[in-house]
């Protein structure tokens, strides 16, 4: 009994032209996806397109060539996507191919409950094993669920597909026509990441924290990202697909899913596209795990995942977060996928954090990607209501909760230098910011990173330092109603009430050439607080800068002014100031002893009416800042 299944096999067998043989008029054939695409089937399929009529073809993302989709053979085939690739984008802008928009997961069920019958699936499995069961290879998500619902399961048997392990099996007698084949399974590669995708990607690295899980999909930006988490520690993987960038972080020992809530020590995923190195990993790894997308996808198990991190793509995002994902305007480019499935997922989980990586620009700089109003027709993926974070390669917009003035603060702020301005004045028409709101233009300049730093405190709090930001203005009207009145007396020279908008934006809006401001950023959970600011303006004539400080009263006497100081004067070095100097009042010891402590050399004194001007050069040589 155990050899019945050979036997059956046997019977089976055919060439791809008899196996296509039976397709009617009018029927409705599934193709196998990504790079799992059955390709003698499908050329078999095409050669009877003379012979067809209204013949529907459905699949999601495929890389082979799809001639079905051909201006010739429209009579006889009328193709739907479920996800717009290259090969058949031109065929649905034309209005000779449909496109269906459904969340990934959802895909399945369409097959399972007949809304999208299938009469016949056309895929590629593996060889069978001993017990005559077959894999799917590189592609489980969604042709498990279609070859489990169609009449008929046509299956290119491909010498070359790898054994993926998981929920990825069908058994040979489950399979109506077999068709041998030593086909190379068809690759996907790409360039390595650009400048840009390394900025987007070191950006998205900052929030992802060890012990993580991972939805990361395929392209420059995902490669940069996965390039620069070396140094993390106990990752995991819980995606709809990977690539290729995944193997050498598996080889490092950085993913090794040690501390995911579910499928602990397994990479889970529905499908793989990359090369044949990639291919040769999964093939019989029990590391890996396939699910088709019904598991993989469920926003529900997505959010078991603790500190679970989606990374997803965009084409076009407007100032009040809402997500273009699928369309250039009424153009349609690719498809809903599984974006929101993982954004919804990884938001609800413990530690979670949904991210949308982009691009600032588009058309070699031509173009904002981030724009006040999407253009129309727009399909609108991820809500507003739902995205999380938002990252370009000059920064990152946490926009969760926000009123649509910080989103659309934030966001421009992350756009490209050549395109703020005009987005801020477009924000003021709209009411989205303040009337007089400016907008700056050096925010998220690469240099800036070197002004990053962190500090802890004597009881043991991490606070961050980085340069001010304009959408920081909230926090430090929060930071000002939080003094004392000495404190504020000792600041501003003479008692301050109020600090109304039109104060305040000159304390956050900087040009960072002649200005700079750092502040120490507290953060509980998801709160984030300005504890201290420390800034500087510099007189080019003189080259000197006059420094002040602000301590919230909670957080002083910790060292926190020392720290700052010296990143003061570490930042002026690098601007070619030679002076630095403060105006202190006379009682205010503290300030005074912190000049002296920080200084790199003696200290001149000045008293004038109660009030010192305190000053020191800074060495010619030597750093100093020890």
């Amino acid at each position: 009994m155990a050899n019945d299944w050979t036997e059956r096999y046997a019977s089976k067998v055919v060439s791809a032209d008899s196996a296509v043989r039976h397709i009617r008029k009018g029927g409705r054939v599934f193709v196998g996806s990504g790079c799992a695409e059955p390709q003698l089937l499908t050329a078999a399929l095409a050669a009877r397109g003379t012979e067809l009529a209204d013949t529907q073809i459905v699949h999601l993302l495929t890389l082979g060539v799809a001639p079905y989709a051909e201006p010739k053979l429209q009579q006889g085939f009328r193709h739907n996507a479920f996800f717009i690739g290259a090969n058949v984008r031109e065929a649905v802008a034309e209005g000779r191919a449909d496109y269906t928009p459904v969340f990934l997961s959802e895909v399945p069920n369409l097959f399972r409950r007949g809304r999208v019958p299938v009469d016949t699936a056309l895929i590629s499995v593996s060889e069978p094993d001993r017990r005559g069961y077959c894999s799917y290879g590189v592609a489980v998500d969604v042709v498990k669920a279609a070859a489990e619902s169609a009449h008929r399961v046509v299956a290119e048997v491909n010498s070359n597909m790898p054994r993926a392990l998981g929920d990825s099996f069908i058994h040979v007698s489950q399979i109506d026509s077999l068709v041998p084949s030593d086909e190379p399974i068809l690759e996907l590669s790409h360039g390595a990441p650009d400048e840009i995708a390394m900025r987007i990607g070191h950006n998205i690295v900052d929030l992802i924290e060890d012990g993580s899980t991972l939805q990361i999909g395929i392209g420059t930006i995902p490669d940069a990202v996965l390039s620069a988490l070396t140094d993390h520690q106990d990752l995991g993987v819980h995606t709809e697909m990977f690539s290729d960038g995944v193997i050498d972080l598996v080889d490092r020992g950085v993913i090794n899913g040690r501390l995911k809530s579910i499928h602990r020590g397994k990479i889970v995923a529905s499908f793989v596209m990359g090369t044949r190195r990639l291919f040769d990993f999964i093939d019989d790894n029990p590391m890996c795990e396939f699910h088709p997308t019904e598991y993989t996808n469920d926003p529900f198990r997505i959010a078991q995942n603790t500190k679970m991190i989606s990374i997803n793509s965009a084409l076009e995002i407007d100032l009040t977060g809402q997500v273009c994902a699928d369309s250039i305007g009424t153009y349609f480019y690719s498809g809903i996928g599984g974006q929101v499935d993982f954004v919804r997922g990884a938001s609800r989980a413990d530690g979670g954090k949904a991210i949308i990586a982009i691009p600032s620009t588009a058309k070699d700089g031509e173009l904002s990607r981030i724009v006040s109003v999407l253009r129309p027709g727009a399909g609108v993926v991820t809500s507003r209501g739902d995205v999380h974070y938002v990252v370009t390669e000059w920064g990152v917009a946490d926009l969760h909760g926000r009123t649509i003035r910080e989103r659309a603060m934030q966001l421009i702020h992350i756009a490209h230098p050549d395109f703020r301005e005009q987005l801020m004045a477009e924000a003021r028409e709209r009411g989205y910011v303040y009337p007089d709101q400016i907008a700056v233009l050096g925010v998220g300049a690469p240099e800036l990173e070197l002004l990053e730093s962190e500090y802890v405190t004597p009881d043991g709090e991490v606070l961050e330092i980085r340069p001010i930001r304009p959408s920081d203005e909230d926090m430090m009207r929060d930071l000002f109603y939080s003094f004392s009145e000495e404190t504020i007396y000792y600041r501003f020279f003479h008692s301050v009430r109020a600090m109304p908008h039109r104060e305040l934006q000159h304390y956050v809006t900087l040009d960072y050439d002649r200005e700079m401001a750092l502040v120490a950023v507290s953060k509980t959970d998801e709160r984030e607080e300005i504890v201290a600011v420390a800034r500087y303006a510099i007189d080019p004539a003189k080259g000197s800068a006059e420094v002040a400080f602000v301590v919230r009263d909670d957080y002083q006497r910790k060292g926190l002014g020392s720290h700052l100081f010296r990143e003061l004067i570490r930042s002026g070095r690098m601007r070619g100031v030679t002076t630095f100097e403060a105006r202190v009042l006379a009682t205010n010891k503290g300030m005074i002893r912190l000049f002296h402590t920080c200084a790199l050399g003696p200290v001149e004194s000045d008293l004038d009416r109660g009030e010192y001007r305190l000053t020191f050069t800074v060495p010619s040589s030597g750093d100093g800042l020890v």
